[in-house]
């Protein structure tokens, strides 16, 4: 097994302290945002025999087992990270396999440089991902009922929201969403930059329920993608309490700490509270109009006490372990490969004593025991 040892990335939305504080580090003063733990070639974890990439590389049945080899292919499918979110993040959607190919194929049949700022899809693959809050949790995810968003514009008393009010009263529900998003997006940009304007200084005056709008307003001034996250779902998830997001439902994060684990992909269309690119019609494409309930999950425990975040999709397979001090040694071992996080406490995997924010690798078939008192997060996949 391989203790990790793990980048961060500073995107400016990261928190400064939170990270730090998990890892009980000095904070430097700027922002981390994502700790990434898995062999995604843009910062693999590292180890003592190499990159995690290259070591799986080097023997992808002996490391990741032949069933996953033979689903999977011979790659770790999923990316974990700690995830902490200091500002909004941008408002976006992941596209199904189906599409991700599509789209993947299409730009490069088309020579669009895989680093072009407009490029969609730099992979083939899909990004289903699930977060799990470590401390309370905000968000945006999936699109509320259209008369909840209807009495919430009402309220701004706005003139030029007035015509979406009206849509939000109209059926079919999906094909008003869509007419109000595509109108969003697609409207001058002046002329939206002043409704925003607008629309954030009543929120800031009504407060409440309208605070998180002003706030997004704050962050990205005269940005769309401010009246886009009105049509959608507020969350806050409580530690412990997670979201699947699959694909075509859009959603922001605003603030908090989490765990997240992804299928290995980087594909992303953005529908605003961002400076980048924003694909509107491959976006409406890809996105799924129906109102729907943001879907919180709990854990479920299994027999033997380890708390399974259930999900449709077998790239990933995320849990929880909770160990009371004195509590048995749990046995972890496993024939898919495992990346092991202790979030609180101290715990042994094996031989190797974690931390908070500490992680190991452990290679399919290796016997793995967990002792110790404190709380750990196992991410494999389903074979």
């Amino acid at each position: 097994m391989d203790r990790l040892t793990n980048t961060i990335r500073p995107y400016a939305w990261g928190s400064t302290t939170a990270i730090p504080e998990l890892l009980g580090v000095e904070p430097t003063g700027e922002p981390q945002a994502e700790m990434w733990m898995g062999a995604h070639p843009g910062a693999p974890s590292r180890t003592e025999r190499g990159p995690l990439n290259e070591v799986i590389s080097a023997d992808p049945e002996r490391e990741l087992g032949p069933e996953a080899v033979a689903k999977f292919g011979p790659r770790l499918p999923f990316l974990f990270k700690i995830l902490a979110a200091g500002a909004p993040l941008s408002l976006q959607v992941h596209p199904n396999l189906a599409q991700a190919k599509e789209g993947y194929e299409d730009e490069e049949r088309r020579g669009v440089p895989i680093d072009a700022p407009h490029r969609n899809y730099k992979d083939a693959n899909h990004k289903p991902e699930l977060i799990c809050a470590l401390t309370p949790f905000d968000g945006f995810c999936g699109f509320r009922a259209p008369a909840d968003t209807a009495r919430l514009l009402e309220a701004l008393d706005i003139d030029s929201l007035k015509p979406y009010v009206d849509l939000l009263h109209a059926h079919p529900e999906d094909a008003a969403l869509r007419e109000i998003l595509t109108a969003v997006l697609s409207a001058d940009h002046d002329e939206m930059a002043a409704t925003v304007t607008e629309t954030a200084a009543a929120a800031e005056r009504l407060g409440g329920a309208y605070a998180p709008y002003a706030t997004l307003a704050h962050h990205f001034p005269g940005d769309p993608g401010v009246l886009a996250a009105m049509l959608l779902n507020p969350v806050q998830l409580q530690p412990g309490e997670a979201l699947y997001l699959g694909a075509g439902v859009p959603h922001a994060y605003l603030g908090g700490l989490g765990v997240e684990i992804m299928a290995n992909s980087d594909n992303v269309l953005r529908c605003g509270l961002t400076p980048k690119h924003v694909d509107v019609p491959e976006l409406l494409r890809v996105v799924h109009f129906e109102p729907t309930d943001p879907g919180v999950l709990r854990p479920e425990a299994d027999p033997d006490g380890e708390e399974v975040y259930a999900t449709p999709i077998d790239e990933f397979r995320l849990s929880r372990l909770v160990l009371a001090e004195g509590s048995a040694p749990r046995d972890l071992t496993a024939r898919t490969p495992q990346i092991v996080l202790c979030t609180a406490g101290t715990v042994r995997v094996a031989e190797c004593e974690l931390a908070p924010g500490q992680s190991v690798f452990v290679p399919a078939g290796e016997r793995a025991g967990l002792d110790g008192s404190g709380t750990v997060f196992r991410a494999t996949v389903v074979v």
